[in-house]
This record gives structure tokens, sequence and C-alpha cells, in this order.
């Protein structure tokens, strides 16, 4: 192997942060201390990372010898970033599946007001997709099963209740399906 090519690592992220549309963060995980080691470098970066990416069509960027995908919803914008030479589709699948983890958990209302009063959540989601750098999980279902939320919620016992009692089994069967 050539010894100036740089050696395969595990650690592909190398940071995670969710800003508002303008620009400010609401979320971030660097996980290589040597890339941003203060939080003033960090939002340096964050902010010349959005002054780049929130106008522009794309999915990519290449900033300051980093590669970053990104993507947008409603007020919120979601990057993920790695080194230069990192495959642009494991950090996209990364983003996709963060994206749509939290999608989920914020039943379909990615936006700021439902994100900042879910934060237990969020946390849990990047927790378990990344950890220290390394990609842990890809596959949204698998995150949600991990972190506990379900497809639906379970149904309030006093609805179980009250269909046993009127012989509705219609509607207990209905929901023990969707479950």
């Amino acid at each position: 192997m050539d010894s100036t090519s740089p050696e395969p690592s595990l650690y592909t992220v190398k940071a995670v942060f969710i800003l508002d549309n303008d620009g400010n963060r609401l979320l971030s995980k660097y996980y290589d201390p040597e890339l941003y080691p203060s939080m003033k470098e960090q939002k340096t970066f964050e902010r010349n990372v959005f002054n780049k990416t929130h106008k522009a069509d794309n999915e990519i960027a290449f900033l300051e010898g980093m590669t970053i995908v990104y993507k947008s919803s409603i007020d919120l914008f979601f990057y993920v970033v790695g080194s230069a030479q990192e495959n642009e589709l494991m950090l996209m699948s990364v983003l996709n599946c963060l994206f749509d983890s939290l999608s989920h958990i914020l039943r379909k209302n990615v936006e700021r007001r439902c994100l900042l009063e879910n934060m237990e959540g969020v946390f849990l989601v990047v927790d378990e997709i990344i950890d220290g750098g390394v990609i842990l999980e890809s596959d949204p279902q698998q995150v949600l099963q991990k972190v506990n939320y379900r497809l639906m919620s379970e149904p309030a016992y006093g609805f179980v209740l009250f269909d046993y009692i009127t012989g509705n089994l219609e509607a207990q069967t209905d929901r023990s399906q969707l479950l």
C-alpha cells in the first residue's frame, strides 16, 4: 500500500450538527478533538458552513478540507462532516438515517420548535447512529427500535378498556395490527 494514502479508519464522521435557519447551533457533536478543539472554533466553522450552504441547492459541500453533506427542512439544517477522503455515500447514509429517524420521533414535524421540545430523543438518535465518530447504524427502523419509539404510540388504556366493554373487537384488532 502506498505510504502517502491515509489509513482506512472506522472513524468516518468528524462532526454532526443541526442549525436553525439563522445559522444558530441547536445541536452539535464533534468526534475529532483535534478538528476544532474550542467552542469558538466550532461555531466559526459552523457559521462558515452555513454561509456556504444555506442558499445552495446541493447536498454536498467541501470546506476547510472537510466533506460535508447536508439537508434542510423548514427552518432546520442538518449537517454530517467527514474528512476530505471520506465516502460521500457513507456520510449521506448517516444524514438520511438521522433525518428519517428524527422525522419519525417528531411525527413529521421536522422544525425548530418540535426539535427543541424533544432534545432528549434527538440526542438518543444521534448516539444510536454514531458513537465516537464510528457509524453504528444507518437504518432508521433499527435506530427507532433501539430508542424505543414505535410507529404508532401505544393506544391509551382507556380506549382499550372502552373497546372491550363495548365489544368493539375490530378496533382492538386494527390497533394490534398497526403496532
